[in-house]
């Protein structure tokens, strides 16, 4: 199955949405069909050999909906220099175009520019501009668009577009319904032309009210063409419920003017052109509103692709160039100055510098980088200039892997969205039969032709379908991109759902509780011994040393900035420890085994031993000539963040556990620092999905946390896995949620904001089935029965313009959306006296 994302455009409602994914879905060779009406994109699986993309586009098309393939296509245009005639301009057109990769080319030989569609994956603006030169002609500097912008103006224009439209009908609709009001109010004198007074008058009061609804009709033309059609079709929408409302209004009205050209005058009270016009108005407000609120909705991915630069500066034979961006090649040595932003992933070659990570990672603390460490598109670099080899570009860095990730999950449905797609199904029909049949009945109760039309009108009018497509997609849009903005991304909507829903976490032990790697936790001397001294000898002796352990203890003398002494006669002793000559002296530094073969006597740090390795650490012995002088411990220590974040898990009322190969010992230590509840060790790493069964068997929800790839298992089987970001790349394709820092406490932030957006959606789908249950029976005329007041259509136009617009401003409230924070550090020298 091959996935694709489709840009739709036309669609005005849940209802569309609902007959485009009904289309699609029908479809022989499709799996999946998803449309996000808030995005305004089609997510497909579809078998590609049995059926082409451009089936499933003509299907959306014959349905009277745009659809248009989403590319990762680039747009460049090249000015040329030295193109003379007609001729010239097909020669280059030509030369492009025979390049794999390019997607399309037109020369203007007028601009003397060439416009150019290629994808970046699989060529580069170099080799165009090399086969532009290899033609004869000059190409000159370029400028890029890609297709982030395109969608960003043409959105931008959509809006425009809809405000001018508002404004025009605003213009026409406030003096045609002072026109309509005006006469009728008798409480107050309001200036009004005597030659309009509709008792004098009547003909031309009904043919000015004509005049002025014409060009409101006009600007509202969607309504008539995309409603009928639907209707036509038998698939009516919320267009089509605005079109025979207002056309029902605008024709009864014109039939009356026709009745007072024929004489009958009294038809002049039987206008309702008013009514018309400032639905119209109304509805394209909302209409305005919606779009601007929509855009917001897409915010964070936006900000996402805004980060990248547009150009970089690469060394080109020792010399200094800047390029643009889709030039830099893997392999490139790129240059970065302070304050400018990283173009490309790579490893840095030389210098030395702090780079803000935040833009990625959520982490607000600039990261150190020196040879050898890896820097990510789009980070800043704040302090030094360094140098760098390009090894991702394009589509292949962790930013583009980001907005992917970010764009895949706002185009899945979480469960919860069920009820509101099944409903918007039926929603318009019913809507048209309930109006008909209240219209009916009316008339039958009380032979008022004009009452019934403005019940029929009302009901048409007040029902909104948009608010019930956009309580889910517009939250989970906002969750997702506030989660990215913070460092976490939530790979779909029915991950987001059942986040909510956890009540127990596994977190795996190494390198997701604890750091991953061996550190250096205590120094514990014998008598009046220095722990730094002791620190430095046995550091110069494991200097020559491969193990672990060995390492950890050279890395922590190192941090300290101490020099290491001079080592003669290393000897790695397999399984027991090393022994070293420094300073003439005899350094042994290994466990108890070797201290018992060398007679050396451990009686003065029995007790702190012991309590060292209750704590679940290594004590590492230190003889010098013979004598102990001392106790190194190492440990795989906890992270700073893991006991803030498990605290953070229990206010929230979730059990932790932790899944460990260790020995019951280590992990029962760690568990107390910890402060989890429950430990499950010496667990083979086929066998961690078991676990994760079992506790789901006592019916929980279970989330795994893990990093490694022997974690991929139990994270596709927890009803939501989640990686951490220092993980295998395997581990993080089998979770459900990646969090790009190792800082434990975005588990608890991810929950939260599981929980805050799935109370959004569900306040916004109370609101969207609350208002339409409640507003159309107001509309069809129930308190009027009953001897309440009748709802006026222009009233019912007003209600429902504010309510997508209500659910959508729900959902940016998200946007407010705080992370949880926490960190502690530490370390311990001690000497015993």
């Amino acid at each position: 199955m091959e996935s694709q994302v489709l840009s739709i455009r036309g669609m005005t409602c849940a209802a569309c949405a609902q007959r485009i994914e009904r289309t699609v879905r029908k479809l022989a060779g499709v799996g999946q069909a998803n449309v996000n009406l808030a995005s305004e994109k089609l997510f497909v699986e579809f078998d590609a050999e049995s059926l082409p993309l451009s089936t499933i586009k003509a299907a959306v098309q014959k349905i009277g909906y745009e659809a248009a393939e989403k590319t990762d296509d680039a747009k460049v245009t090249i000015p040329i220099g030295g193109m003379t005639c007609a001729a010239c301009a097909q020669r280059v057109e030509k030369a492009v175009k025979k390049l794999e990769g390019v997607t399309g080319a037109s020369v203007n030989l007028a601009t003397e520019k060439a416009t150019v569609t290629y994808e970046p994956r699989t060529i580069r603006v170099s080799a165009i501009r090399a086969a532009i030169e290899k033609a004869g002609y000059k190409a000159l500097e370029i400028s890029k668009t890609d297709a982030a912008d395109e969608d960003r103006a043409r959105k931008q224009k959509e809006i425009r577009t809809l405000w001018t439209k508002f404004a025009v009908s605003a213009l026409f609709s406030l003096p045609l319904l002072y026109i309509a009001m005006a006469p009728m109010i008798t409480f107050v004198r309001l200036p009004f032309p005597s030659g309009l007074d509709p008792m004098n008058y009547p003909l031309i009061y009904a043919l000015t009210e004509l005049l002025l609804v014409i060009p409101v009709a006009g600007v509202g033309y969607r309504f008539y063409t995309v409603g009928f059609k639907a209707l036509i079709q038998r698939s009516p929408n919320m267009d089509s419920l605005i079109a025979i409302g207002t056309g029902a209004a605008i024709l009864y009205s014109v039939w009356n003017t026709w009745q007072i050209m024929n004489g009958q005058f009294g038809a002049v009270e039987s206008l309702y052109f008013e009514s018309a016009g400032v639905i119209i108005t109304l509805i394209l407000f909302g209409k305005s509103l919606e779009a601007v609120s929509k855009g917001r909705t897409s915010e964070a991915i936006k900000k996402l692709m805004g980060l990248a630069p547009k150009t970089a500066i690469i060394i080109q034979d020792g010399d200094e160039k800047e390029v643009p961006i889709d030039e830099v090649e893997i392999g490139d040595v790129v240059a970065v100055k302070p304050g400018a932003k990283i173009p490309v992933d790579g490893t840095v070659l030389e210098g030395h510098t702090a780079i803000d990570e935040s833009m990625l990672t959520g982490e607000s603390m600039p990261v150190d980088k020196k040879a050898g460490d890896p820097v990510y598109t789009a980070s800043l670099n704040t302090t030094g200039a360094i140098r760098f080899r390009a090894e991702k570009i394009g589509a292949d860095t962790v930013l583009a892997q980001i907005i992917k990730l970010v764009e895949d999950a706002q185009g899945t449905k979480a469960p919860i969205a069920q009820l509101a797609d099944v409903v918007s199904g039926y929603f318009v029909p019913i809507v048209c039969a309930i109006a008909t049949a209240a219209g009916i009945a009316w008339f039958a109760g009380t032979r008022d032709l004009e009452f019934a039309l403005t019940v029929f009108i009302s009901v048409l009018v007040i029902a909104c379908p948009c608010a019930l497509g956009l309580a889910t997609p517009t939250a989970i849009m906002v969750g997702t991109g506030k989660g990215a903005e913070n460092g976490i991304l939530i790979k779909g909507g029915e991950a987001l759902e059942t986040a909510h829903k956890i009540n127990t976490i596994i977190f795996d032990k190494t390198g997701t509780i604890t750091e991953g790697k061996p550190a250096v936790t205590d120094v514990l001397t014998v008598g009046d011994g220095i722990p730094g001294k002791l620190l430095q000898i046995t550091a110069s002796a494991e200097k020559g040393s491969e193990h672990p352990l060995g390492q950890a203890i050279v890395a922590e003398a190192q941090d300290y900035g101490m020099e290491l002494l001079k080592a003669d006669g290393f000897n790695s002793m397999t399984g027991r420890g090393i022994e070293a000559q420094i300073g003439g002296q005899t350094v042994l530094a290994g466990n108890r085994k070797l201290m018992d073969e060398r007679s050396i006597d451990l009686t003065a740090l029995e007790a702190e031993s012991d309590q060292l390795a209750e704590e679940g650490k290594t004590p590492m012995y230190v003889a010098v000539d013979g004598k102990l002088a001392g106790i190194v411990a190492v440990a795989d220590v906890m992270k700073a963040s893991s006991k803030t974040a498990i605290e953070s898990l229990h206010n929230m009322g979730i059990e932790v556990a932790m899944i460990t190969g260790d020995n019951k010992k280590t992990a029962a230590a760690i568990a107390r620092q910890a402060g989890i509840d429950r430990v499950v060790a010496e667990v083979l790493p086929q066998d961690k999905s078991n676990e994760v069964k079992k506790l789901q068997g006592e019916g929980r929800k279970v989330a795994m946390v893990g990093d490694g790839i022997n974690d991929a298992p139990a994270l596709a089987q927890a009803d939501v896995g989640i990686a951490i970001g220092s993980g295998t790349d395997v581990a993080m394709e089998s979770a459900d949620i990646v969090l790009m820092r190792s800082d434990l406490t975005d588990v608890s932030t991810a929950i939260h904001l599981s929980k805050r957006t799935i109370r959004n959606i569900k306040q916004n789908l109370f609101w969207a089935f609350g208002y339409n249950v409640v507003g159309i029976p107001i509309a069809a005329g129930v308190l009027y029965l009953f001897g309440g007041p009748l709802l006026n259509p222009i009233f019912a136009a007003a209600a429902m313009s504010l309510s997508s617009v209500s659910v959508l401003t729900n959902a940016l409230r998200l946007k407010r959306f705080k992370a949880v924070t926490g960190r502690d550090t530490g370390i311990e020298f001690v000497s015993e006296g």
